[in-house]
């Protein structure tokens, strides 16, 4: 079973087999399980069982390869603070203590990261192992490893690996984990070592995650088997710089584009004038719809890492200056959005050398993952910092038109270049696959699916294109497939003790591009923009697939380090990074994507903290945690007043209408006007854009009647044709975003525009402009909910619609109820929504259920560390009988912050488990 952290129901496409075959491993699964919980009649061997995989945290033990004593201090939440005389030393007890507590999600993941999910969980997991093997991410992370990485570095992964081996040494997958103990009685799967290219691959899982807009440029495509280029624009607005303000406002940028526009030009070479690919537009029509929803599908099944898969990847941080705060100096926050996973994505620890000196240099707790060394983000003794995603674009891609054994480029016939791999099956027959790559080291993902190689029988393509003949083929081209420095990176941030160093350490973080906010205790902030970014030619913005057979649209470069956006101690006080746009793009040369956030959150954090400092007002730690949990619901304030004012004949939909009187436009859980405003807005969407999208963006299971002539909507009897939606849940459209907030805002000056016609249904009746359609929207709601939670109002409330589920991310994703109850937990009722800055996502094509979340909060006070703050989304262990399984969940969805220790006498005060690892 993958590590899927989706929590939706139905099946993806291609899976009913792999269902199917996963049945008799689930009752086995049962057995074990239950004999695991201690419901059969074998509870002293479950007894042993779950504490034989439990961590042993206090007294010593010997761990051959130590060059001294290591202490490792627990809190009263199991979260290790690491104290070593070396830096080989520090980092061999990381992986030891990571491994106690997350060994088999560690092991799961470099199998994922590998493609051999195949070798843990059989025949099931083939197709996934096929597309990553595809994606070669480990062989990436190898040559990564073997020419990129400094010495230090792979010192420091050696030392890690060692550790991580150590805590395996003599152990049985029961002593390891009870996943282990079920394993082990379907197939005779024994974990391997640990490696440094183990590491290294999971940053590639990482990128993936965060890839940038290849999920819209895919869309953007897609659409055009049913709308017009004007619909779609109306889909994809502009950016609303005039309203919702980018990141860098006073940064280094303008200097670069003073040096441009002295040249004559802000468009030259490397660089991309926006063009919104429409020389490319013709040859993505209505061709492309097969293959690039079965690319789609294929993506979407590829195990989620870190998110869902590019769709709702968000994040907050922000820094104020110390002039706004109480203490006088910095506080920085920051709350990453990525998808629910058990255990969290996140491993919160602490890496001290007794004495800071060349031989042990680190000091620096914070963030993780399991199965990597350092910390990702968190502080120091002299800075700190967070990250949100860039959304820049990484990724395109390319149409092959395929001829023979190769691929057409400028008009000749260039070879694929090929190697052969072998997935091992547990229990079956190994599969031996062909990866074929552009001379430019490009895959091609038309390998992996049949219907990727129907390229466009019946499409219409432009001129230039060669013919279709049997397809196209289609190619990825992304900044990750090729060997970086990223893991240098997380070493030199750690002990970064400045601007100048940080700086030069977040140069090195070249995949995934990255906000990154900082702040120091000699009271500076600061933000910066690393990563490898591709430049385009004017042909080419990347917003949707272009054709490799012509070289105008191949990369031209990439931006120079020191050209990229940066801001250091910005008069105005502060910096919100939260997904929008990093620049104005007319004051910028570069196109570093079409497709941001639209700044929705950052706007809403921006006017929270010039609320708080106005009138010479100051900024707490408490301050910050509270901005992090404010649920304003942005498009409620568009939309309320609108529909306070129609006029609606049914009483009980009138009487629903009446929450919304006086509603302050919180999302709290306890909300009945929440629960129906969220409830119109989907029903607006559904009915305004929803139903008029191809079926390939729909939600599965979602069917309706259209044109059987051109599909292009509902219509009369005689010619309607049943089309069902063809999307999970959790990735169709519209999701209800805040581009979707722009979209609705940008046609409410067009009220009698099209998209606002819908037809009847029933008893309810048609809408011909907005007004009629609001109105529609609002009676659909209102009996929804009282399908959901029932006739009576008085009853509803927000967080019986909006609920967290936290499911094991293997064993617990599927299976029988048992399997569910022993390794998942939930729900939780949340306050908070989508585009909010406590944001809790959910996708309103699919439902009201949360889809992702702040994955962890953190409030760092740069005047007294240990009064910094900060929460996970589960607990420190990855076992599911341990205390610390999830014992920070019902604090984070109350919004609270553990107090975080940094100082020696905070450490010791909060530690309640002490073990020294002896050499």
């Amino acid at each position: 079973m993958p590590p899927n952290t989706t929590a939706t129901s139905g099946d993806k496409p291609g899976k009913s087999g792999r269902k199917k075959g996963r049945r008799a491993r689930l009752i086995v699964l049962v057995l074990v399980l239950a004999i695991v919980g201690g419901i059969a009649y074998g509870a002293y061997w479950s007894i042993s069982t779950v504490r034989a995989s439990f961590p042993q945290t206090k007294g010593s033990l010997t761990l051959k390869g130590l060059s001294g004593p290591v202490t490792v201090k627990r809190d009263g939440y199991g979260i290790p603070q690491i104290y070593a005389s070396s830096d080989e030393d520090l980092f061999m007890a990381q992986g030891y203590v990571q491994a106690q507590d997350r060994f088999y999600e560690m092991d799961v993941r470099r199998h994922m990261t590998s493609g051999r999910l195949s070798e843990m969980f059989g025949k099931g997991q083939v197709k996934d192992d096929e597309f990553l093997r595809t994606l070669g991410w480990d062989r990436v992370a190898k040559e990564e490893y073997d020419t990129k990485l400094s010495d230090s570095t792979k010192k420091y992964l050696q030392a890690y690996s060692k550790g991580v081996n150590a805590y395996l040494a003599g152990k049985d997958g029961k002593d390891i984990s009870l996943e282990y103990a079920a394993l082990g009685f379907i197939n005779d799967y024994k974990p391997e070592q640990w490696t440094p290219v183990d590491s290294v691959s999971w940053l590639k899982a990482m990128a993936w995650d965060l890839r940038g807009n290849m999920d819209d440029e895919i869309d953007r495509a897609l659409m055009t088997s049913r709308l017009g280029p004007q619909q779609i624009k109306d889909l994809y607005p502009e950016y609303p710089y005039g309203r919702n303000e980018p990141i860098v406002q006073e940064g280094q940028y303008n200097e670069l584009t003073k040096t441009f526009e002295q040249s004559g030009s802000t468009s030259g070479s490397g660089t991309s004038t926006g063009t919104s690919g429409s020389s490319t537009s013709s040859t993505t029509g209505s061709a492309l719809t097969s293959q690039l929803a079965a690319l789609y599908n294929v993506l979407d099944d590829v195990p989620t890492a870190v998110g869902v898969n590019g769709q709702g990847i968000g994040s907050n941080s922000w820094v104020v200056a110390g002039k706004y705060t109480i203490t006088g100096k910095p506080l920085l926050a920051n709350d990453p959005h990525l998808s629910a996973s058990l255990p969290s994505v996140w491993y919160q620890m602490g890496l001290h050398c007794t004495t800071v000196s060349s031989k042990c240099q680190y000091d620096v707790t914070g963030y993780t993952f399991a199965g990597m060394p350092g910390v990702v983000i968190g502080h120091n003794a002299d800075i700190a910092w967070g990250m949100t995603n860039s959304g820049v674009d990484v990724t395109d891609l390319y149409l092959e038109k395929l001829s023979g054994d190769g691929y057409l480029y400028d008009g000749r016939t260039k070879p694929f270049t090929s190697r052969e791999e072998t997935i091992k099956v547990a229990g079956g027959t190994s599969k031996k696959i062909v990866v074929r790559q552009t001379a430019d080291g490009m895959p091609l993902l038309s390998d992996r699916d049949d219907e990727l190689v129907k390229v466009g029988k019946k499409a219409s393509v432009d001129n230039a294109a060669p013919d279709r003949g049997d397809g196209y083929g289609v190619a990825l081209k992304w900044t990750a497939l090729d060997p970086g420095t990223t893991m240098d990176a997380v070493f030199a941030l750690d002990k970064a003790s400045d601007w100048s160093s940080f700086r030069e350490a977040a140069a090195q973080f070249d995949v995934p591009s990255q906000n990154l906010v900082y702040a120091d205790t000699k009271n500076h902030i600061g933000y910066t923009l690393p990563g490898k970014i591709p430049t385009r030619s004017s042909a080419d913005d990347g917003s949707i697939p272009a054709p490799g057979w012509d070289s105008e649209y191949k990369w031209t470069g990439y931006i120079k380090q020191d050209e990229l956006p940066y801001e250091y101690d910005p008069e105005r006080g502060y910096i919100v990074t939260a997904n929008q746009a990093v620049v104005d793009k007319d004051k910028y040369p570069y196109t570093l994507t079409t497709d941001w956030g639209y700044g929705t959150r950052s706007q809403r954090i921006t006017d929270l903290i010039e609320s708080k400092i106005k009138d010479g007002g100051k900024i707490s730690t408490d301050d910050m945690r509270q901005m992090q949990l404010d649920n304003s619901s942005e498009i409620a304030k568009l939309l309320v007043p609108k529909l306070l004012k129609i006029n609606l004949d049914d009483k009980d939909v009138r009487e629903a209408q009446k929450l919304l009187e006086g509603w302050d436009y919180t999302q709290d859980a306890d909300s009945a006007a929440a629960a129906y405003f969220n409830a119109v807005w989907r029903n607006i969407l559904k009915l305004a854009f929803g139903n008029k999208l191809p079926k390939e963006l729909r939600v599965k299971g979602q069917c309706l009647w259209v044109d059987k002539a051109d599909g292009t909507g509902p219509v009369d009897d005689d010619t309607k044709v049943r089309e069902c939606g063809e999307r999970d849940a959790d990735q169709a459209q519209p999701d209800g975003g805040d581009r979707w907030f722009e979209v609705v805002r940008t046609l409410m000056e067009k009220p009698d525009s099209d998209w606002w016609k819908t037809p009847s249904a029933g008893t309810r009746p048609k809408a011909d402009n907005m007004n009629e359609l609001f109105a529609r929207a609002m009676i659909d709601a209102r009996w929804e909910l009282t399908a959901k939670l029932g006739k009576d109002i008085d009853t509803w409330s927000w967080g019986r619609l909006h609920r967290l589920f936290l499911k094991n991310q293997t064993l617990g994703t599927d299976g029988p109820a048992i399997v569910q109850y022993v390794l998942n937990r939930g729900p939780w009722k949340l306050s908070g929504g989508e585009a909010t800055v406590d944001a809790t996502g959910w996708n309103a094509a699919g439902g009201y259920g949360v889809v992702w979340v702040p994955s962890m909060r953190m409030v760092v006070n740069l005047d007294d560390l240990d009064k910094s703050k900060w929460i996970n989304l589960t607990g420190a262990s990855g076992h599911a009988f341990s205390a610390h399984y999830t014992d920070q969940t019902g604090k984070w969805a109350d919004g609270e912050l553990l107090p975080w220790s940094f100082s020696d006498k905070a450490v010791d005060k909060s530690t309640g488990d002490t073990l020294v690892l002896k050499p």
